[in-house]
């Protein structure tokens, strides 16, 4: 790495960006010396402008009025940084650098760069773009996300707003956006309170929350009550196929999960808990014991053999009344297994063989819920505790390496697929 004293000593014509982290006082110089050397983009972190009062708004004012007669792009300031991972570019202050993928973020708060690049580590679905918007002064989320409607190694778009200065603007280009690719928002100041902290946060002013939630529903923008919910819609988004229609199949190795997976599935309002056509009860009679449930949930009653998820799941997910598959209680071999190897009897006495026997089940249960998926093109969750509980699980990390979400309880993936499929009524990709 290569280090100067001064601007002046940069060379000419080569650099494309400036990373700027200086007082707000220097800034309008530093700016220009830049512009002089060639440079046409500035990211600004620095604080004291917009979020400070009326004198840094005023600063602000003039530091856009600087940049735009100089010629320069620039983003910020307040702002945590920037992220490219198609280009290996990292240009940020608070750590850290995600995976590569395709979700591409724009936020009004650096931290939450940072909180959904996090979760994109721990859930190996990884990022494209990341900005931090900061103050928005030039360039604002609404900018960032119509490029990103461009790009193409963008799948999806991930916001997080806090102030609207022009709503109709905004919602009428995110759900030009949304035409072509999901935009999921979470937004911040939903409450009185919520409004007080966003305008000491980046000077933002709150939006009448219900007018946006309405806007959002009207333009095809998929809204996300909280950052998680937010992060595993866009996951699921990048990941997983629309479905043609609402209806629903839950296969479940937990019975308990299965109950309140069909009463999130009911509260959802759109999505439906498929009764299962006789032909398919008939073909699932084939392959589990008698006191198998019969129904939807398909609760195998610990009916299972070697091959038993592998074969029901396929004969669910190849029936041509089912739109998709909520698959519960994958990891629980493994989970078994890993409780064999913390006693004081393993690796002996045969444990070794058994623990690597039900850590390979568990693996090969998300490989072919992987399968199915693209061989069928239908959503298949996979979901568990355990994605929280122990990430190292043989089935969690089969669902990982497929570079698919492990969604960790029934009623978040309900929450994700909900998401899908309105998004996919939204643009005619199922029609009831």
């Amino acid at each position: 790495m290569q280090t100067v004293a001064d601007v002046s000593e940069l060379p000419d014509g080569v650099i494309d960006l400036v990373f700027v982290c200086t007082p707000a006082a220097t800034n309008q110089a530093l700016l220009a010396a830049c512009a002089a050397k060639g440079v046409k983009a500035a990211f600004l972190t620095s604080a004291g402008y917009g979020e400070a009062g009326d004198e840094g708004r005023q600063a602000e004012i003039n530091l856009v009025a600087h940049a735009d007669k100089l010629g320069m792009l620039m983003a910020g300031p307040n702002g945590q940084g920037v992220v490219s991972t198609p280009v290996g570019l990292c240009a940020q202050i608070v750590a850290p650098y995600p995976p590569a993928g395709s979700i591409s973020i724009a936020s009004q708060s650096g931290n939450f760069v940072s909180s959904f690049m996090n979760y994109a580590r721990q859930t190996g679905v990884g990022v494209s773009r990341a900005v931090s918007a900061g103050n928005a002064a030039a360039l604002g989320v609404a900018d960032l996300v119509e490029w990103y409607g461009r790009d193409e190694k963008t799948s999806v778009a991930l916001v997080y707003v806090e102030g609207i200065t022009d709503g109709r603007s905004l919602m009428k280009r995110l759900g030009s956006v949304a035409q072509k690719k999901p935009v999921v928002v979470v937004k911040g100041g939903a409450t009185e309170k919520g409004a007080r902290a966003a305008a000491s946060h980046t000077g933002a002013l709150a939006a009448n929350d219900s007018v946006f939630d309405g806007a959002c529903r009207a333009f095809g923008i998929t809204r996300a009550a909280t950052v998680e919910e937010a992060y595993e819609a866009a996951a699921t988004f990048a990941t997983q196929p629309l479905p043609r229609g609402p209806r629903v199949v839950v296969l479940t190795t937990a019975g308990g999960w299965g109950v309140v997976t069909s009463d999130a599935i009911a509260r959802d309002g759109r999505l439906e808990l498929l009764s299962l056509p006789d032909d398919l009860l008939a073909q699932i009679d084939t392959k589990l014991p008698p006191r198998w449930s019969r129904n939807n949930p398909v609760d195998c009653a610990g009916g299972e053999t070697r091959d038993t998820i592998p074969e029901v799941m396929e004969m669910i997910a190849r029936h041509e009344s089912v739109d998709a598959i909520i698959y519960l209680g994958l990891g629980i071999q493994a989970n078994q297994g890993r409780l064999m190897k913390e006693g004081r009897f393993y690796p002996d006495h045969g444990l070794e063989r058994i623990v690597a026997y039900h850590e390979r089940q568990d693996a090969r249960f998300a490989e072919a819920a992987h399968e199915l998926s693209l061989t069928t093109n239908k959503p298949i969750f996979v979901t568990t505790e355990l994605a929280v509980a122990d990430p190292d699980n043989a089935g969690v990390e089969a669902v990982r390496r497929s570079g698919r979400l492990c969604y960790p309880s029934g009623n978040r993936a309900v929450t994700a697929l909900g998401h899908l499929y309105r998004y996919a009524l939204h643009t005619g990709h199922a029609t009831y």
